[in-house]
Parts: C-alpha cells; sequence; structure tokens
C-alpha cells in the first residue's frame, strides 16, 4: 500500500484513541452510558426459525457492557446485527470449508463470537478493538476455540502482526468476510485509504460490510433524523441530560469524520465492482461490496427484510441508483 506510513500517521491522530479514549474505555467497561434497560430484539419483526432464535438467544446471553450502549443508541441496529448474522451462518451452509470473519469495531465482538460459537467452528472470527475493557467482556464467558481477539487500533493489525501471532496466524491468509462497524468514522474521511488497507486482509471473492453513519446531502434532514433518533427511540434507553451529553463530547467530533453516501458508494467504487445498500435507519446505513457477483448476491439472497418500522427508513432509492453506478465503474 502506497503512502502507508502518512496513511498510520493520520490514523494515529484519530479522535478514537485520542479525544474519545476515555469515552470508550468507560463505556466498555461499564462504568458510564449504561442503558436503564437492556436492549432486546423485537422479534417480530424477524423470521421465527429455530436457527435465528438460537441466534438471538446466544448474542443477547453474550453482550457486554459497550454492545449494550451501542443498541440502545441506533434505532433497531440490534435487530439488524442478528439479521447480517443470521445471513452469514447460511451463507456459511454453502462452504465446505470453514469460513472466517473479521470484525474491527464491533466492540466486545458480539456477533463475531456468537457466530463462531453457533456454527460449530464453521466460522472463525477475528474482533479487534483498541480497549483491553472490550476484550475482558469478550472473555467473560470463556474463550471459544473458533473465535479470537485483537487489543489494539485497526490500522495496527497488519499480515505481518497476523503472521507473527500464534493465535491468529490461522487468519494470515485472508478473510472471507469483514465487517467495518462504525470504526472509519472515528478516525478520519479518508475512506478510500482506509478501505484500502483493511482490504489487505480480504480474500479474492470475499465481501466487505459495512455499517457507518453518513453526512446527509442537506443539513436539515441530518439533524431531523437526528431528532427522531433521540427522542424517538434514544430516550427509551438513555435520559435526556446523557443524551445531550454524549452529543456534545462525542457526535459533534464523530461528525467530523463522516461522509455522505455517495463520497462512500465512490470509495467502495474505487476498490470493488459491486456494492449495494442493504439498510438504512435515520443517517446510518448498511452496505456490502465484493468483486464477485455470485458471491455478492448469495450473501444477499440469504438476507431476511430489514427488521425496521418504515417510518425510520429514507434510503430506499439507493439500490437501484448504486447498482447502476457500479455498473458504469466496470465500463471504465
Amino acid at each position: 500500500m502506497r503512502g502507508l506510513d502518512g496513511f498510520l500517521a493520520e490514523c494515529d491522530r484519530g479522535p478514537r484513541i485520542n479525544e474519545l479514549k476515555d469515552f470508550f474505555a468507560a463505556t466498555a467497561a461499564g462504568q458510564s452510558g449504561v442503558p436503564i434497560r437492556k436492549p432486546a430484539v423485537d422479534t417480530r419483526l424477524l423470521p421465527g426459525d429455530d436457527l435465528l432464535r438460537g441466534l438471538v438467544g446466544l448474542h443477547a446471553a453474550r453482550q457486554g457492557f459497550f454492545d449494550q450502549h451501542y443498541h440502545g443508541s441506533i434505532p433497531y441496529r440490534l435487530e439488524e446485527e442478528c439479521r447480517m448474522a443470521y445471513a452469514v451462518l447460511k451463507y456459511a451452509r454453502y462452504h465446505e470449508v470453514p469460513l472466517s470473519l473479521y470484525s474491527l469495531g464491533t466492540a466486545e465482538g458480539t456477533m463475531a463470537r456468537t457466530l463462531s460459537e453457533l456454527s460449530g467452528g464453521k466460522i472463525r472470527s477475528l474482533s479487534c478493538s483498541p480497549n483491553a475493557e472490550n476484550y475482558k467482556c469478550f472473555v467473560a464467558y470463556g474463550e471459544p476455540p473458533a473465535a479470537e481477539f485483537f487489543v489494539g487500533p485497526f490500522h495496527r493489525l497488519t499480515k505481518d502482526v497476523l503472521s507473527s501471532d500464534v493465535r491468529l496466524a490461522k487468519f494470515a491468509s485472508g478473510f472471507d468476510f469483514i465487517l467495518e462497524d462504525t470504526t472509519f468514522q472515528m478516525y478520519s474521511p479518508n475512506r478510500v485509504k482506509q478501505i484500502e488497507f483493511v482490504m489487505q486482509h480480504l480474500k479474492e471473492g470475499g465481501i466487505f460490510l459495512f455499517v457507518e453513519k453518513f453526512r446527509a446531502v442537506d443539513e436539515n434532514d441530518y439533524k431531523r433524523r437526528e431528532w427522531q433518533k433521540d427522542f424517538g427511540f434514544k430516550a427509551r434507553y438513555f435520559p435526556q441530560d446523557e443524551i445531550e451529553k454524549k452529543k456534545d463530547a462525542v457526535l459533534k467530533i464523530m461528525f467530523n469524520n463522516e461522509v455522505t453516501l455517495g463520497e462512500m458508494f465512490h470509495a467502495a467504487g474505487a476498490h470493488f465492482n459491486h456494492c449495494v445498500m442493504t439498510w438504512n435507519s435515520g443517517n446510518f446505513c448498511s452496505l456490502a461490496a465484493s468483486n464477485n457477483r455470485e458471491n455478492l448476491n448469495l450473501y444477499l439472497s440469504q438476507m431476511a427484510d430489514p427488521a425496521i418500522p418504515n417510518e425510520y427508513v429514507y434510503e430506499t432509492s439507493l439500490y437501484q441508483a448504486n447498482t447502476d453506478y457500479a455498473a458504469a465503474l466496470q465500463q471504465k
């Protein structure tokens, strides 16, 4: 990767491990940001089969402090995490050899660990976080044989680090799935370089999943969606003064590193032939990208319908617009 030293220095200056370091440490340790009730999946919005019920149950049992804060903060993000995990779990059934998943930014790695446990090792996972507090939650239920954890920021996990660590060497050949969960926006708006760096770990034909908060083209739209999130959902789990405190201490800093959906699709298009939006909740969206259309379509075909009330969904037209964009990129 060209310009690696400059990119690493840029990440080292990122708010995630500087201005916001104390916030993430305290939240991951359960010292602050604890919701007044534990978020729970609204099972009415998801399919009712046994596989998914087992996944939802184990996921709930493995959650740590930060996950509870996170899922109480974003409307129906918990349902979406289970929906994504369900699709990966079903995707793995089509492969004779174990799949590998790298999750950078899912705090204590609940989704990754749940997939490794529930699949009986058919999905091997690696989670990554700069916080030792998250690792403490990860091992609170014992160390699962098929799930690993790297304590450190994503930009310090290189191929050399993977190869030189006895526990992580099995991942040196790359991952079938990579999930970036609201991580890039905590460092910088440099999505092209961030994706390029992490892609060193993606197998040929692998699938890159993104969950991010995006700027709106119209700033007033962004604000209205934030109000809906805060008063229509987040107030179920946090007092109003705590919501305002986080807005001032964290969200204003994070906003500087957010990008628009158009910018994100442009960044993804620099590396992938195919990229589609799979979920939207206010200012948050999930994207799935790959250079293998067959693999991407198989993943998409395993997804249940988005588990979210329609009033939180705004970006319904993006799927067609961006499949057209991907097709145009292939013709260049």
